[in-house]
């Protein structure tokens, strides 16, 4: 059945990690805001209070229904909202540059509704010139409207953090950069309405380029710190120790540290995008971020190659071993698993022959594309009687120097053990 509505202060299109943290600030500032998703289930969930996000629980979307706010799939339904903001996803395609399919689809849900003076944003991350170049042209052809005179077009990089406890879209500042400057102005009043600290570009690209500068520098530190990491292993020498001591300089040091690989949407594709746009327009390419992609891609066959090294010492091969993972989310204390380094590390291992099991408090079930991994409940028996215990994320539920001491092995890829018993990545 159609819904009828007022119009909307904003209508948020994608409601995942992105848009439902930024609908729920709006709607606590006391704006007016419609939610639009293509996927009915996110809608009707949302819609009976409940949450599919780790940072909002079903009471925080409870008193966003409660604050007024409503899911739907009815395009037609965007039209009267004075905002549109676009926060759909960009995964990587084939050709390593984003894929634009879902911004172009909510680009076109927009502009098939457009109406004059609505600010339509963009926040979903992709290569500078997208906003003029792809969203732009859209908007314009499907509603005969003039991006600058007719309507206001504009680019603001989300910068949401799941789990973070400190900064969230409130406290967070926020970039945002025009098609021209009154559309700069548009935008950052709107923004201005729920966020401290709004910060301003010359254009688009800029901001465009800001969210893949912020993300480059931290997959090029990661990297830095993955393959020191290899070679500090082969000298005996405690990187952990080392990066403690370093930071320990009161200036021009900032610490990064090792892992199993990264995860995330953020430090794993966001790069690739920026060297994408480099080779494409420019002809060469971007070394520094391919490098870092090569090293940091290349980490879970590392461990994997550690884990096995660490049964063959104790004369044990990896073939017909068990292999204990504890958790498999790419971040600590959160159920997502986006390009969580645990699934190619468990990929590996099991072709090595292991027998694959993992434990994870925020995972109930894993799909590994048919490669067989079994979860179990009892955290203390799997970890006593594994072969061998991978601390991949170090979940607050877990106590890593107790797991270490009654486990046979036990390896940990985060440096947070302290206990003899335990191997350090």
């Amino acid at each position: 059945m159609k819904e009828t509505t007022l119009s909307y202060d904003v209508v948020i299109l994608g409601l995942g990690y992105v848009g439902l943290p930024l609908a729920q600030q709006a709607i606590r500032a006391g704006l007016t805001v419609l939610g639009f998703d293509v996927d009915e289930t996110v809608v009707d969930a949302l819609n009976a209070g409940r949450s599919h996000v780790d940072d909002l629980s079903d009471a925080d979307v409870g008193a966003m229904l409660t604050g007024g706010f409503r899911a739907t799939a009815d395009e037609t339904l965007i039209g009267p909202a004075r905002t549109a903001v676009i926060c759909v996803p960009t995964p990587l395609s084939d050709g390593d540059g984003p894929d634009l399919r879902a911004v172009l689809g909510a680009t076109a849900a927009i502009g098939r509704n457009l109406r004059p003076g609505t600010l339509v944003v963009l926040e979903s991350t992709t290569y500078p010139g997208t906003t003029d170049e792809e969203v732009r042209p859209l908007l314009e052809n499907l509603s005969g409207l003039t991006a600058g005179i007719d309507f206001h077009l504009a680019f603001s990089p989300e910068r949401i953090d799941p789990g973070n406890a400190v900064y969230g879209a409130h406290n967070t500042p926020k970039v945002v950069g025009g098609y021209t400057p009154p559309c700069t102005d548009s935008a950052a009043a709107f923004y201005g309405r729920f966020v401290q600290t709004v910060v301003r570009t010359r254009s688009t690209r800029e901001a465009e380029t800001a969210k893949l500068l912020e993300n480059t520098y931290r997959h090029v530190n990661i990297a830095l710190v993955n393959e020191m990491a290899r070679f500090c292993h082969e000298l005996d020498i405690d990187l952990w120790d080392v990066i403690h001591a370093a930071s320990t300089k009161p200036f021009g040091f900032q610490a990064f540290y090792p892992g199993p690989g990264v995860g995330g949407h953020c430090i794993p594709i966001d790069p690739n995008y920026l060297s994408h746009n480099v080779r494409t327009k420019l002809g060469y390419p971007f070394r520094f971020v391919e490098l870092a992609q090569e090293i940091n891609t290349t980490m879970p066959a590392y461990v994997a190659r550690r884990a096995q090294n660490l049964l063959n010492t104790d004369g044990q091969a990896v073939r017909g071993a068990t292999i204990l993972l504890l958790g498999i989310t790419y971040k600590p204390d959160i159920a997502d698993q986006r390009e969580s380094p645990a699934a190619p590390l468990a990929r590996q291992l099991s072709a090595l022959g292991a027998t694959v099991a993992y434990h994870d408090p925020h995972v109930t079930t894993w799909d590994l594309d048919g490669v067989p991994v079994s979860r179990t409940d009892d955290l203390e028996g799997a970890a006593a009687s594994a072969d061998l215990v991978i601390l991949v994320q170090n979940h607050r539920d877990y106590d890593p120097d107790h797991l270490a001491r009654i486990a046979k092995r036990f390896f940990d890829t985060r440096g947070v053990t302290t206990v003899r018993e335990a191997h350090r990545l």
